[in-house]
C-alpha cells in the first residue's frame, strides 16, 4: 500500500479539506484529489463524502483511518531505526519571542540530548501570522495565543494578563496613561484598549514595537506601562496591584498546532515535551481545558 497515498488520506481527514491538506503537504488541491482517487480505486470504496461546505469520512474511510495512521507510524519508526531520516530531519517551530525565551531554555537541552542530529528552526512572530504560516504548510508546530478557534489548535489552558510598570513607578503618576504595546493585530493590545475603554481611562500609545525589547525598554525606564503575562515581567518592573486603579485585563488562551501526519519520534517527543513545559507553567490556569491524546 502506497504510504504517500495514505499520508494524503490522513492529512485530508485531519484537515477536513483537500485545499488545507495540500498546503500542509506542499501540493496542489488537484494533486491531493488525484491521490485520494487512486487510494479509493485501490480500496474499491469511497473514503470521503464531499459537500460544498465540508469533507467528511465515509464509513469505509473511518475504518481505514486508524490503520493508515498505524502504517505511517511504523514507517517512521522503521526509518528512525535504520537511520534514514535522523540526519536530515528538520522541525520548524513558530512561537512568540517571549514564549521562546520562557520555554526553550528548558526544552532545548532535553531534546538535543535525545535527538542530537535533528535540526530545529525557530520562527518568532505574532500569533496570527504564525497560525497563517502553519496553515500554509510553512511551519510544523506553533505555540500561539488563540485569537479565534481553528481546526488545528489544541487548547492547553489560559493565562491571566497583567499591567506592568517600572518598579519605582505607579499608574497614579499619570493622568493620561502612556502605553508601550505591540502593533495592531496583537491580542494583548486589544485587551488593553477594551479594558481602558470600559473604565473610561485616558491613554496614549507612546511606544510600539513587535519586539519585546522594544516594549520593555521604555517600561523599564519608567516612561510607559504595558500588558504582559506574569511569566514575562522584565527585570526592573512589577505587576500593578489591584488597588492602583487600573481595570482588569482578563485572560488569553494558549494553544498548540501540530502538523497532521507528522509521525516521526523526534517530532512527537518535541511537541509532547513542549506541551508538558507549557502546562507546567505556574501562571497557566484552567487545566481542565487541556486536551490529551489517548
Amino acid at each position: 500500500m502506497d504510504t504517500d497515498l495514505l499520508r494524503a488520506f490522513v492529512t485530508v481527514a485531519e484537515c477536513e479539506g483537500f485545499s488545507a491538506a495540500g498546503k500542509v503537504l506542499h501540493r496542489t488541491q488537484s494533486a491531493i484529489s488525484l491521490q485520494i482517487k487512486r487510494l479509493e480505486d485501490q480500496m474499491g470504496e469511497s473514503l470521503f463524502e464531499r459537500t460544498s461546505r465540508s469533507v467528511v469520512l465515509t464509513a469505509a474511510g473511518g475504518r481505514l483511518l486508524p490503520y493508515a495512521r498505524h502504517i505511517l507510524k511504523l514507517q517512521g519508526e522503521a526509518k528512525r531505526v535504520m537511520g534514514a531520516d535522523r540526519q536530515s530531519e528538520l522541525i520548524r517551530l513558530g512561537t512568540s519571542e517571549e514564549q521562546a525565551s520562557t520555554y526553550l531554555p528548558e526544552l532545548l537541552p532535553y531534546f538535543a540530548e535525545r535527538f542530537p542530529t535533528v535540526r530545529l528552526e525557530v520562527i518568532c512572530n505574532i500569533s496570527t501570522a504564525l497560525v497563517h504560516d502553519f496553515q500554509e504548510g510553512l511551519l510544523d508546530a506553533v505555540l500561539a495565543i488563540r485569537h479565534m478557534p481553528t481546526q488545528s489548535g489544541q487548547l492547553l489552558g489560559r493565562e491571566p494578563l497583567v499591567w506592568v510598570v517600572a518598579t519605582d513607578k505607579s499608574p497614579l503618576d499619570w493622568e493620561t496613561l502612556p502605553l508601550a504595546l505591540n502593533p495592531e493585530g496583537c491580542i494583548f493590545r486589544a485587551h488593553a484598549f477594551a479594558a481602558l475603554g470600559r473604565a473610561d481611562r485616558g491613554w496614549d500609545v507612546r511606544y510600539s514595537s513587535q519586539s519585546p525589547t522594544g516594549i520593555n525598554l521604555p517600561v523599564q525606564a519608567g516612561l510607559a506601562l504595558t500588558v504582559k503575562t506574569p511569566r514575562s515581567v522584565p527585570e526592573g518592573c512589577r505587576i500593578v496591584s489591584e488597588d492602583e486603579g487600573l481595570p482588569p485585563l482578563g485572560h488569553v488562551e494558549i494553544e498548540m498546532h501540530r502538523a497532521p501526519g507528522h509521525s516521526s519520534e523526534a517530532f512527537t517527543t518535541f511537541c509532547n515535551a513542549l506541551e508538558t513545559i507549557v502546562t507546567g507553567t505556574k501562571s497557566l490556569e484552567c487545566v481542565e481545558y487541556v486536551v490529551k491524546e489517548s
